[in-house]
């Protein structure tokens, strides 16, 4: 993915490691490892009683693209290993068609020969790879300001209507780790975490929605048709495994508004050209606006439950029932949010760099 920020992701949720190919950084960035860890730790499994079970160090290795704590401009190869895997449970069902998970499109596609361990290409844990680039990119975007924060806007039912001022992200992000699903909004995030408990009781699983901002990404970048912003946004976001829907600004609500209603008036303020409200998120004809980038995105159920559901065994061909177990999250939210942030990042500097207005050699 990317034109001049190029990531490869490879690997498997049960193979040897998974990781990423950066191409494209510019040199001379003060490479900063700790950071990148940190965000592949609110990534990582096993956080809270409110996430799957299985227990990863997920450490960062390095692996090329960094000499002296610096990038060099040459690939930069970022590693995980896999370590606390248990296939036994996948071996036992792999003739089974668990219900909304790829095992039946991805025997149609590979012919049975891709990697059903813990749905191999095709899990979350590739996650990682796409978490350790965008912290990369979040580390080059910071030296211009721009700054990227996601949270939890909704668990099932429960909705954080609050609008907030993302002029303090410093303050809100605090309140957000101070949540176990990282919502922002206290009262918000304790019937939330009450959904979710109430969910695990039951053996099953909720969905929910994220709420990305990008604050302080200049105007005039982008283009129209098939180079717009929320476009490639789009393409990125839709790559993360559980995303069913995405909207920009206003959204969907937008169906329902009249023109005098969702236009946003341009004022001067302080000598600046900006809006009074922000229902285009940020966005007009692809290209930014220089308001906040915002977007929501729909993120399903995990569809590994403990309910019994009906399914096809593959090899006797018959209609059976299947009571699937193992390790899994009763809701992808918590970790998803800096999978969002960190594809939001890779694709924006991508733009920046395509345009010009990040160069390639980083001045200390």
């Amino acid at each position: 993915m990317g034109k001049i920020f190029k990531i490869t992701s490879f690997g498997e949720s049960h193979g040897v490691l998974v990781g990423i190919i950066v191409d494209g950084v510019p040199a001379g960035l003060d490479f900063d490892l700790k950071f990148i860890q940190n965000e592949i730790d609110k990534r990582k499994p096993g956080q809270s009683k409110l996430t799957t079970s299985r227990l990863e160090e997920d450490q960062v290795k390095v692996l090329s693209g960094v000499f002296e704590n610096k990038t060099t401009g040459a690939p930069i190869c970022l590693v995980i290993e896999n370590k606390d895997m248990n296939s036994s449970v996948y071996r036992k069902f792999k003739n089974f068609l668990r219900p909304s998970h790829i095992d039946y499109s991805a025997l149609r596609k590979y012919g049975g020969f891709s990697d059903f361990r813990g749905s191999g290409r095709f899990s979350g844990r590739i996650t990682s790879g796409f978490v350790m680039a965008g912290a990369i990119a979040k580390q080059i975007l910071k030296k211009y300001d721009i700054t990227i924060f996601a949270y939890t806007h909704s668990i099932g039912n429960i909705i954080d209507e609050r609008v907030y001022s993302f002029d303090e992200i410093e303050r809100l992000y605090e309140f957000r780790e101070e949540s176990q699903i990282r919502a922002i909004n206290h009262e918000r995030s304790i019937l939330m975490v009450q959904l979710i408990e109430q969910v695990i009781k039951q053996k099953d699983s909720i969905g929910g929605t994220i709420k990305c901002i990008a604050k302080n990404f200049p105007a005039g970048k982008g283009g129209p048709i098939f180079n717009s912003i929320e476009s490639n946004i789009s393409k990125a976001i839709f790559s993360i495994p559980g995303i069913k829907g995405i909207e920009f600004g206003a959204g969907f609500k937008a169906a329902r508004m009249k023109g005098s209603e969702h236009n946003d008036p341009w004022i001067l303020k302080g000598g600046k050209i900006q809006t009074t409200k922000n229902d285009s998120g940020g966005i007009i004809g692809g290209i930014s606006t220089g308001m906040p980038i915002e977007f929501t995105v729909a993120v399903k159920p995990p569809a590994s439950i403990g309910i019994p559901q009906k399914t096809v065994n593959t090899k006797t061909m018959e209609n059976v029932e299947i009571e699937f177990y193992g390790r899994h999250d009763p809701c992808l939210i918590p970790r998803v949010i800096p999978v969002v942030e960190a594809m939001t990042a890779n694709v924006l500097l991508d733009f920046l760099l395509l345009e010009g207005y990040i160069p390639r050699v980083l001045e200390s």
